[in-house]
């Protein structure tokens, strides 16, 4: 299995290869050159296995060149359930990615039972430990830089804390993020974790990381590595999730599921859409935004416009306040017939502050036949969204999950199951949850107190010299 770029002007590179780097030389991102398929008889194969298994079944059409019994090993040192073990009342600790029922076809599945609360655990343990694997086969070390509006940095750090050979820097949007998001982060104490709070939104963040990606005599010098929804590595780990997610709520292959995903930086849904590349039978890739909805604007109208740091809205669902969805464009890639020349062109004109339209050259048409359709949501539809959930299902859920159901209510088809993907616990958005329901939602014990912690970062400007210069600083 050889990865390529999207936009064509790198060489294909084993997953060994490309796991540290994240983005492609030519600033692109990876893809297989051909998606594996899974046919009926594998999926029937797939059906009763359990999540280490399923996940082992999945990752190792994508992974080649770990051999098979080293592969197994780090799955199932992953996705162990005293690792997810934050379970809601009834549910099984041992299904890694249980489902609850809310009513006949609509479901959550739940993505949030990691260290963090958060669904960017089920990929940030699993890449945590390939890092590790893949430096210790090599003898070398890594600088992790990434960029965070919540929920990456903190799976991400809890992740890499202490692992040998990583050290990792996280920026994040200065004041932007909840007050437990921010605790969980800054009061980490670990050597090998430095966070940089920038002054300004999540895309300047996301810019920076860019620019000193692109830096490529940087780069290797400092032996940067990236973490962020960008790197391939995050995106086969979610794609598991969609397995086992359908083969949860469904008897046989012949059945098809839609799932609803809140959307902002595109990783998770784009997830999805490679799951059903690879033969999973996915009938509608549900993408909800909030109110910073430009990938509802580009499914609805064929128009990709980033509104740049000034027009991104600091919402109640703060992951999502995302003006430029990295990995949008591995689908733009795929839609456009895998032609990286025409990617470039369309990324040569967001970079420069642009916009693009697919509508003229009727690449848009061909939307409908991956399954997108789209929705959005404000602060008061998610307020209404959790009290509604709790007043008739019973059920807690967290600002951008709200997001979520609402657009999957709206653009169900009863007979299909749907399948809502719970991205976070609600103890994360404490101060939402409050002004939805009066109450205090409930946290594990182990994290009570948690804001009362210190807290340890550092403050900088809007500047990829001066994260190059703190990189060098802390590296010597």
């Amino acid at each position: 299995m050889k990865y390529i770029s999207t936009r064509g002007q790198s060489p294909a590179l084993t997953f060994s290869e490309i796991l540290l780097g994240g983005l492609a030389p030519d600033g692109g991102l990876y893809l297989p050159e051909s998606y594996p398929q899974f046919n009926d008889a594998d999926l029937t194969a797939m059906r009763g296995m359990n999540y280490r298994d399923l996940a082992f079944a999945v990752l190792s059409r994508l992974v080649d060149d770990i051999p098979a019994a080293d592969l197994k090993i780090i799955i199932d040192k992953t996705y162990r359930a005293d690792v997810y073990s934050f379970t809601r009342p009834g549910q099984n600790a041992e299904d890694i990615t249980p489902t609850l029922k809310l009513e006949d076809n609509l479901y959550l599945l739940s993505l949030s039972n990691g260290p963090t609360l958060a669904f960017k655990d089920m990929a940030m343990q699993l890449l945590g430990n390939l890092f590790e694997y893949v430096l210790a086969k090599t003898g070398q070390t890594t600088n992790i830089l990434g960029a965070t509006s919540g929920d990456t940095g903190s799976a991400a750090e809890y992740a890499m804390r202490g692992k040998k050979g990583i050290r990792v820097f996280m920026l994040s949007p200065h004041k932007k993020m909840s007050r437990f998001q921010t605790a969980q982060m800054f009061s980490l104490q670990d050597d090998n974790i430095f966070n940089i709070a920038v002054k300004g939104v999540f895309d300047d963040c996301q810019d920076m990381v860019k620019a000193v990606s692109n830096d490529h005599a940087f780069k290797a010098a400092h032996h940067i590595g990236a973490v962020n929804s960008i790197n391939w590595g995050r995106i086969i780990a979610q794609v598991v999730y969609y397995f086992k997610g359908y083969f949860a709520v469904t008897q046989s292959n012949q059945q098809k599921v839609s799932f609803a995903v809140p959307s902002g930086n595109f990783g998770n849904v784009c997830a999805g859409h490679i799951a059903r590349m690879m033969g999973l039978p996915i009938d509608k890739l549900v993408v909800a935004t909030n109110e910073n909805d430009v990938l509802d604007e580009f499914f609805k109208t064929g128009v990709y416009r980033p509104r740049g740091s000034a027009n991104t809205y600091h919402t109640s669902s703060p992951s999502m306040d995302i003006s430029k969805a990295s990995n949008f464009e591995r689908f733009i890639y795929d839609l456009t017939g895998r032609d990286g020349e025409k990617v470039r062109e369309l990324w040569s004109t967001v970079d420069n502050g642009g916009s693009f339209d697919l509508k003229a050259n009727g690449y848009f048409d061909q939307v409908k036949d991956y399954g997108f359709v789209s929705g959005s949501s404000n602060h008061q539809n998610r307020l209404n969204t959790i009290r509604e959930t709790q007043a008739k299902y019973g059920v807690t859920i967290d600002t951008h999950t709200a997001d979520g159901l609402k657009v999957a209510q709206e653009l169900r088809n009863p007979n299909v199951p749907m399948v809502v993907l719970e991205t976070a616990l609600p103890a994360k958005f404490e101060d939402a949850i409050v002004e939805a329901l009066g109450t205090v939602p409930e946290r594990p014990t182990v994290l009570n107190g948690l804001e009362d912690l210190p807290q340890r970062f550092d403050v900088m400007d809007f500047d990829a010299e001066a994260i190059k210069q703190y990189i060098t600083e802390k590296t010597r």
